[in-house]
């Protein structure tokens, strides 16, 4: 085995000056080295980009929703939901809201936003990570806006504004509900229909606006992970029936959702394609290493090394190929994920994508599972070359010699 390890590296190596077999075996480990990389990327930037875009909007809607079946409000303190939730498999928090359309004016200027009202337990776990100027804290009669909303209507913080209703702006009788705000923070998510359209106030204000009492639009819970929805989903499901109406952050933008995993495969077969190519270098690179070596593989022959051997030779090389590829591929894709992590240099318009820089998220399963698929790859690509050398006849290879 030893001396077929050291054939293996030294037909790799090529020391021969003029040898053409190192030069076309670095061909093939850059080749096999992009074409991994590229998958490795791929994959990275499309985890990255349904992960960001789901943390985005899970922000706002909550990972799960707990409504009513047709759209009507619900008791804030309710025995049923509270029994299913004390059964939950996971950790959750939990945050009441009221959200209903409304007209949001400064002055001259006015616009249809819409208000959610937040309960004091567990807001912060849609606000704190989104706000970027002035106060998380939502006290009687303050709201907290988007960044571009505020640019679109000349709003910054301390102004005061008004809500009013719509559903009692139409009314005959003229009672029109309405409230005055005073802005203490903004906000900025990078989703353009949030950032101009969503407001927050505190529940009980938007109660009053919306002249629903004591009751409320329904439930936003939190995970602590993404892992942990699917089982709460389920539970909830099973442990309620109607009228409530559960409802995932998935299934409420289940159109953007799937064209996100449709985009997949077009794409992943595309980059797949470049790793073929480094595939078929690998074949080119031992088919020119075989007819560069036949006296040397005649040589062995006729001192007595089987083509048993001779065959371990080049699927070896094949092996140290895809390996060495896979690791440039690797160090190639984890160098570029590093700098884009660290310094966003590939960005992106965020009214379209809703967010600023192309994302990335390493999943290490994906690669290794890319790694090993490149290795044995790699050796299967090898079965020809190494069919090829078998046949060789060694009183034909040393004719000449």
């Amino acid at each position: 085995m030893r001396l077929i390890r050291q054939i293996a590296f030294r037909h790799l190596k090529a020391p021969q000056k003029g040898s053409f077999t190192t030069f076309t075996a670095i061909l093939a480990i850059l080749g096999l080295g992009l074409g991994i990389a590229a998958l490795v990327l791929t994959f990275s930037i499309l985890e990255g980009f349904e992960s960001t875009i789901s943390e985005k909007i899970a922000r706002f809607d909550g990972h799960i929703r707990v409504e009513h079946f047709m759209n009507r409000t619900l008791k804030e303190n309710d025995a049923v939901l509270d029994s299913a939730l004390q059964k939950s498999p996971v950790n959750y928090s939990k945050t009441s809201y009221i959200q209903s359309p409304a007209l949001l004016r400064k002055g001259s200027n006015a616009d249809g936003v819409i208000t959610i009202g937040l309960s004091k337990m567990g807001r912060e776990s849609v606000l704190f990570s989104i706000i970027t100027n002035g106060s998380t804290e939502l006290k009687s009669k303050s709201i907290i806006i988007g960044k571009r909303l505020a640019e679109d209507l000349g709003i910054v913080i301390g102004d005061k504004i008004v809500l009013f209703d719509l559903q009692s702006i139409g009314r005959i009788s003229g009672s029109q509900r309405f409230r005055q705000f005073t802005v203490t923070g903004l906000f900025h998510s990078g989703l353009l229909e949030y950032d101009k359209t969503v407001v927050y106030v505190d529940i009980v204000d938007a109660q009053y606006i919306f002249n629903v009492n004591d009751r409320i639009s329904g439930h936003m819970l939190f995970t602590d992970n993404l892992d942990d929805v699917k089982p709460l989903y389920r539970h909830l499901e099973s442990e309620l029936g109607y009228p409530y109406f559960v409802l995932s952050w998935i299934d409420k933008h289940k159109i953007l959702f799937d064209w996100i995993n449709l985009q997949k495969w077009p794409i992943l077969i595309i980059f797949g394609m470049i790793s073929f190519v480094g595939i078929v270098n690998i074949i080119s690179s031992l088919s020119m290493i075989i007819f560069e070596k036949v006296r040397e593989i005649g040589t062995l022959l006729s001192l007595g090394l089987s083509k048993k051997h001779i065959k371990r030779i080049f699927l070896l090389e094949g092996l140290i190929i895809g390996v060495l590829g896979s690791l440039v591929g690797l160090v190639i894709a984890g160098g570029l994920a590093a700098i884009q992590l660290n310094f966003q240099i590939f960005t992106l318009p965020e009214d379209i994508y809703f967010m600023d820089h192309i994302p990335i998220k390493i999943d290490w399963l994906n690669t290794l599972l890319i790694i090993s698929i490149g290795i044995i790859s790699a050796v299967a690509a090898s079965f020809w070359p190494v069919y090829r050398a078998s046949k060789i006849n060694p009183a034909e290879a040393l004719r000449y010699e």
